[in-house]
């Protein structure tokens, strides 16, 4: 993996593993991000100041490591964080809408919760997740969210690895090639 751009100051402790979670795909762990306290506290601000003069209702954050960076983002702006989960992990009656989608190594299927004395219907959204690769799981989040009659305003990621993906609007802390 070569950084290409950091805008963190904070040390850059990233992990990889070759073959996981299936054999061809090189797994990037950005555990160490979230475990260093002023790490990821420096990416909350920064996801903070980079969205504060938006106009957002909630922020949606995909399974499992987006829940990591969009409840924070979301604590700190005082809005509703919408985590999107996977198959079977709502009751039924929680599920607004499911939908399934292609990652980079299989099929999945998600599920979009039912918000709380709310429609999605003219609410606007922000989309935060870990690792954009090829883009899939928020393409198909966001196509969703808009099919119900939301806005996304926008994507961010604490890491994007660009030459899987021309996401020219996309926000990110981090920009790799897979090298």
């Amino acid at each position: 993996m070569k950084i290409i751009k950091n805008v963190l100051k904070n040390e850059l402790n990233i992990r990889t593993e070759k073959d996981f979670p299936v054999k061809g795909i090189e797994f990037i762990d950005i555990t160490p991000l979230i475990l260093q306290k002023e790490t990821l506290k420096e990416i909350t601000d920064l996801f903070v100041e980079f969205l504060r003069n938006k106009k957002i209702d909630y922020i949606v954050a995909p399974e499992a490591r987006g829940f990591l960076f969009g409840t924070s983002v979301a604590n700190e702006l005082n809005i509703g964080c919408i985590p999107v989960r996977k198959k079977g992990k709502l009751p039924p009656t929680a599920v607004e809408k499911q939908f399934s989608y292609e990652k980079e190594y299989g099929k999945d299927i998600l599920e979009l919760p039912k918000l709380v004395n709310d429609k999605y219907e003219n609410k606007t959204f922000y989309i935060i997740d870990d690792i954009y690769a090829t883009g899939n799981t928020m393409k198909a989040i966001k196509e969703e969210i808009e099919g119900l009659g939301g806005i996304v305003v926008g994507q961010g990621v604490a890491m994007n690895i660009v030459e899987l993906n021309d996401n020219k609007e996309l926000f990110s802390l981090i920009d790799v090639n897979e090298e």
